[in-house]
């Protein structure tokens, strides 16, 4: 059975560099009651080669892909590592962010369910706030005013989890749509 955020079950992985900022994060929501499986750097004086950031990415995707998470948080230096590692595993929808909208947007609307960040540019306290908001989003949330916003967004969620390269290459490199909905920038209501 998938441990769900409902639930507040997380999975989290970091490097001896994310290390810092993933123990002050895993702390906060720790006291808010979430339940917690660290797959990455627990100890960092313990030179452990397992722990080179992209396995850490790999370790924590695959938990995505198997159904085991629902949502996974990632750190190392900047993030982009262990996010590239972690969207290597099928399934995984992984995004790296810096500040609360951007945590928003990437859960809202594009329904990420890895988010990384990096401890060179995240502080603690700003870390526990995109964690905050992105554990309590979910995608087309807080866009009830856009039309089809929700539609929209999964949609192309959708369409990226069903993406098949090969497939894509032998079609001219045109994607076989699911759907589609009206492109149009709204602005939101006074």
């Amino acid at each position: 059975m998938m441990k769900t955020v409902k639930d507040k079950y997380l999975v989290v992985g970091a490097d001896f560099a994310g290390y810092p900022l993933k123990e002050a994060v895993c702390k906060h929501l720790r006291d808010k009651g979430w339940k917690i499986t660290d797959l990455g750097v627990t100890d960092p004086s313990v030179d452990d080669p397992e722990n080179m950031f992209h396995r850490i990415g790999l370790r924590v995707g695959s938990k995505i892909s198997e159904g085991e998470f629902e949502r996974a948080l990632l750190f190392c230096g900047t993030g982009m590592g262990i996010h590239i590692a972690a969207s290597k595993c099928p399934g995984v929808m992984s995004g790296v962010v810096e500040s609360v909208p951007a945590a928003l947007r990437a859960i809202t609307g594009n329904g990420v369910n890895v988010l990384a960040m990096g401890a060179f540019y995240v502080a603690p306290a700003m870390g526990c706030d995109i964690a905050d908001a992105y554990l309590n989003a979910d995608l087309g949330t807080g866009y009830e005013w856009w039309n089809n916003f929700y539609e929209f967004h999964k949609l192309a969620v959708d369409e990226l989890n069903a993406f098949d390269y090969e497939k894509y290459k032998a079609n001219g490199f045109k994607l076989d749509y699911l759907g589609n909905y009206p492109l149009k920038l709204e602005k939101k209501p006074e």
